[in-house]
C-alpha cells in the first residue's frame, strides 16, 4: 500500500507541475486573462485553479516509473513550448485591432497622437489603442474567453503531453496567425483608406480648379474630421467583422481537438 501511496503521489505532484506549466504560460499571454492591466496574483491564482481542475486529465500520460532527471526537464520545457504556442497564437489574432487601429491611425491623420496600450503594454496610436481596449472588452462581453478556456482543455488533445510539435509545424501555425490577422486588419481599415483617397483626389482637384486656395490647410482638419464621421458610422460593423474572424479562427485552430 505504501509504494502505491508515493507512486500515485509522485505521478500526482508531476502531473500537476506539467498542466500548470502549460496552464500558467497560456494565462499569461493570451488576450484578456494576461493582459497588463490584470493583476499577476489573479493571473497566478487563475493559472492554479485550472490546473487543479485540468491536472487529473493529464494523469494517465505521466510516465511511469518517473523519467530520470533530464527527461523530465525535457518534459517540462515541451510543455512550457505547447503553452506559449498557445498563448501566442491567441494574442496574435487579437493584435489585429491594434494593426488596423494603426492603420486608420495613418489615414486619418492621428498617426502622430501616440498613447499608451494597456492591452499591448506598450505605446501605441491613439485608434489601436480604442479598438484593443474595446476588442477585450467585447471578448468577454461575448463570451469568447469561454472559447479560450475550452481551447485549454482541448489543448491536451492536440498536444499529448511529452509530445512537442517540430519546429516546422510551428513557424507554419505562427506564419498563418500573423498573415490572417494582418488580413482581416486591412479589411477592418479598408473604408478608411478608400476616404482617404477619395479626400486627396478632391483636394487635387481643388488645387487645379483653385491654385489660391492651400489644400494643405483643408486636408488634415477634413481628414480627420471625416475619419471620426466613418468611424461612427462603420464602428459596429468593425468589431463584429473582428468578433467573427477571432471566434472562426481559434476554432480552425483547435479544430483536431474539437470532438
Amino acid at each position: 500500500m505504501q509504494p502505491m501511496l508515493e507512486q500515485f503521489l509522485a505521478g500526482g505532484v508531476l502531473a500537476f507541475i506539467l498542466t500548470f506549466v502549460r496552464i500558467g504560460a497560456m494565462v499569461m499571454i493570451m488576450p484578456g486573462l494576461g493582459d497588463s492591466f490584470v493583476s499577476e496574483r489573479i493571473r497566478l491564482h487563475l493559472a492554479l485553479g485550472l490546473s487543479f481542475v485540468l491536472f487529473p486529465l493529464v494523469l494517465p500520460y505521466v510516465p511511469t516509473p518517473l523519467p530520470p532527471t533530464f527527461a523530465l526537464l525535457v518534459m517540462i520545457f515541451g510543455e512550457f513550448v505547447i503553452g506559449l504556442l498557445i498563448g501566442t497564437v491567441a494574442r496574435v489574432f487579437m493584435t489585429a485591432m491594434d494593426t488596423a487601429g494603426m492603420l486608420i491611425s495613418m489615414q486619418s491623420g492621428l498617426s502622430n497622437a501616440q498613447v499608451f496600450n494597456p492591452s499591448l503594454a506598450s505605446q501605441g496610436s491613439l485608434m489601436g489603442a480604442l479598438l484593443s481596449v474595446t476588442g477585450v472588452l467585447l471578448l468577454f462581453e461575448t463570451n469568447l474567453h469561454h472559447l479560450l478556456i475550452t481551447g485549454m482543455v482541448e489543448s491536451y488533445g492536440m498536444f499529448p503531453v511529452g509530445e512537442v510539435p517540430d519546429t516546422g509545424s510551428m513557424a507554419e501555425i505562427m506564419v498563418r496567425a500573423v498573415s490572417s490577422s494582418f488580413s482581416v486588419a486591412v479589411k477592418i481599415a479598408t473604408p478608411f483608406l478608400v476616404l482617404t483617397l477619395l479626400i486627396y483626389v478632391a483636394m487635387g482637384v481643388l488645387s487645379r480648379l483653385m491654385p489660391q486656395v492651400q489644400v494643405f490647410l483643408l486636408a488634415l482638419p477634413m481628414q480627420i474630421l471625416l475619419s471620426m464621421v466613418l468611424l461612427m458610422m462603420v464602428g459596429s460593423t468593425l468589431f463584429l467583422v473582428w468578433l467573427n474572424f477571432y471566434e472562426n479562427s481559434l476554432i480552425v485552430f483547435f479544430r483536431a481537438a474539437m470532438p
